[in-house]
């Protein structure tokens, strides 16, 4: 005898049950003991998946007739009803089964925010880059109220690919790239010190905002983050309530990209020029040597 159960949710009862492989008392027993060695993450999502509902639960509870004449799924549902408040018992297993690797993620992504905060100021290369953008601007700005600025705003950065030469052939990106690859080529390579910029620019703003409320042993952690992504933005002499971390990391992120294409379409333009002039070399040889034989000839 079958009770009134959704056809489709018994038969995908039944599929879940096929797949776990244990025998229901054995299952029971884990979900009371919380043991996450006989139950996985998987398997403990599935069993809330298939909780009985409470319509379910009356029903069953209603029921006097042979239990072994129920279905599968029935059946399952009826152990189940025997661990007090299952649903909220199971939830709880699974909090217990994923609580570490939450803890380890969350560590992982404070350390990333804290090695970026600390490779972003340690960083020589990147200073003496911000240096040479500041002398390029007051160069360009000679003669007016902002040509001898002792700072620029860090979105600043990013407006560096849409300002032009006059020729319209240049960006300053461009010609900043070029400038150091011919005056400091050993600058080039700065996004080797900053390996933890680009994964600090997408950390959601909610692990710091609740860390330390949901993992209090990550508090001494959580208060040296705070710490040191506001003294990011203070580095650059940017306020961190107007200009919080994830908005510096994602600012240098963007602008290290920029400049390495830049760099890249620099170099592609050089290769493109000395090809250019290896084939007017040759071609003008060939025809000094073509002259000669014509003269030795006659």
């Amino acid at each position: 005898m079958f009770l009134r159960v959704d056809l489709r949710r018994a038969y995908n009862c039944e599929i879940m049950l096929s797949n776990v492989k244990i025998p229901l008392p054995d299952m029971i027993n884990a979900v009371l003991a919380l043991d996450s060695s006989v139950l996985d993450i998987d398997q403990v999502e599935n069993l809330i998946k298939f909780c009985p509902s409470k319509e379910e639960m009356e029903t069953l509870k209603n029921y006097t007739g042979d239990k072994e004449m129920l279905g599968k799924c029935e059946q399952f549902f009826v152990e189940l009803m025997k661990v007090p408040r299952v649903e909220s018992k199971l939830r709880v297993f699974a909090f217990k089964i994923t609580f570490s690797s939450q803890v380890n993620d969350l560590r992982l992504h404070l350390n990333t925010i804290n090695g970026a905060a600390r490779e972003v100021k340690e960083s020589a290369k990147l200073r003496q880059i911000m240096q040479t953008i500041l002398t390029l601007g007051n160069a360009l700005n000679q003669g007016t109220a902002r040509g001898s600025a002792i700072g620029f705003k860090l979105d600043s950065l990013l407006k560096l690919s849409d300002t032009r030469a006059r020729n319209n052939k240049m960006t300053l990106m461009h010609y900043l790239c070029k400038l150091i690859a011919e005056k400091m080529p050993e600058l080039l390579d700065f996004n080797k010190d900053l390996v933890h910029l680009e994964a600090a620019s997408k950390v959601l703003k909610h692990f710091l905002d609740t860390a330390e409320a949901e993992v209090r042993s990550l508090i001494s952690l959580y208060s040296e983050v705070g710490r040191n992504a506001d003294s990011l933005s203070q580095y650059f002499g940017e306020d961190p309530a107007r200009c919080p971390f994830e908005q510096v990391t994602q600012v240098l992120f963007v602008f290290v990209k920029m400049f390495n294409k830049s760099r890249e379409e620099n170099e592609r333009l050089a290769d493109v020029e000395k090809r250019k002039l290896e084939k007017e070399a040759m071609k003008e040889r060939t025809v000094t040597n073509s002259s000669a034989r014509k003269d030795g000839v006659k």
